[in-house]
């Protein structure tokens, strides 16, 4: 049943007059006519009694009439809740969770990307670690979150695998070997290392662990960090080396270089992915659309 064609019906039925029921609709009265017509023939009835002066109801026409008001009136109402919903959506922020490389690095770009399918809509960013960011997730305090993958993640979370980012030494840069184009692991045997602690970032702390067993070696593990800018920042005291994420570099700490690993280094190791995260079966358009935006291939490379 059409409703343009019922709002129709209800407005020659509240004026029975043709052309002052087509001008409260603002349409022609032949429009109006067939519309009304159309009504009919669907309903298998005739609704209006038409002379040449009158307009009257028919006996089905009658009975009919409040029951296409409570129609119209029922569709009204829920165009007005979906509308309220679309409002409240666009005013209520995106709640978007990062680790510090994240938040540095992938964000602003998918951020910019966002605001220019959404100019007016709000956004909210906490920069967190993953361990922490996980339960934001799932007691619905976040819609989405950049973390690093763990071993064990709840099922409740669903998974978009991004990218692996691309590990670089950091070393203060009146190091040795500051003036390297690239640096084997070899080179830094006997080195002390700084590490984050392995129970809040346990990539960052295993990427340092793996690469030296892979060359048959063991770290000399000096000191041990919470944070990405404290442990470039110790670095630049000359405290110790630290292999982290490529994107690090954009601390901007004085008196810090940051030299890529050979390729062969790291070939085959998946060491830092980066993943975006949210509520598995939970419906939002806004976060949704942020998703389309990293399957393009700009974001397949973000490392």
């Amino acid at each position: 049943m059409d409703l343009h064609q019922l709002r129709c019906f209800l407005a020659v039925a509240d004026e029975l007059h043709f052309g002052r029921a087509a001008r409260r609709l603002e349409m022609l009265p032949s429009a109006l006519s067939r519309d009304i017509r159309l009504l009919e023939t669907s309903l298998g009835t005739r609704l209006l009694v038409r002379t040449t002066r009158n307009v009257m109801l028919s006996q089905d026409g009658a009975a009919f009439v409040d029951d296409a008001r409570a129609l119209v009136t029922r569709a009204d109402a829920l165009a007005a809740e979906v509308r309220e919903r679309g409002r409240r959506r666009a005013r209520s922020p995106v709640r978007i969770g990062a680790i510090d490389t994240a938040a540095a690095g992938l964000v602003p770009a998918l951020l910019r990307d966002f605001r220019e399918l959404h100019a007016s809509a709000a956004v909210q960013l906490v920069e967190d670690k993953t361990i922490r960011l996980v339960p934001k997730i799932l007691s619905g305090r976040l819609d989405i979150a950049f973390i690093r993958p763990p071993e064990r993640l709840d099922k409740r979370i669903e998974l978009m695998m991004l990218f692996h980012e691309t590990p670089v030494v950091a070393m203060p840069s009146r190091h040795r070997l500051a003036g390297r184009r690239r640096l084997s692991i070899e080179a830094l045997a006997g080195e002390p290392m700084i590490v984050p602690d392995r129970s809040s970032r346990p990539h960052s702390h295993d990427l340092t662990i793996k690469l030296f067993e892979r060359a048959g070696l063991r770290p000399n593990l000096s000191q041990i960090a919470e944070e990405k800018q404290t442990i470039v920042n110790l670095v630049a005291a000359g405290l110790g080396l630290a292999i982290v994420p490529r994107r690090a570099s954009g601390l901007g700490v004085a008196g810090v270089r940051f030299v890529p690993l050979a390729s062969r280094e790291t070939a085959g190791l998946d060491l830092l992915p980066m993943a975006a995260a949210w509520l598995r079966n939970s419906r939002d358009p806004l976060r949704d659309e942020l998703l389309a935006l990293l399957r393009l291939p700009r974001y397949a490379a973000g490392a």
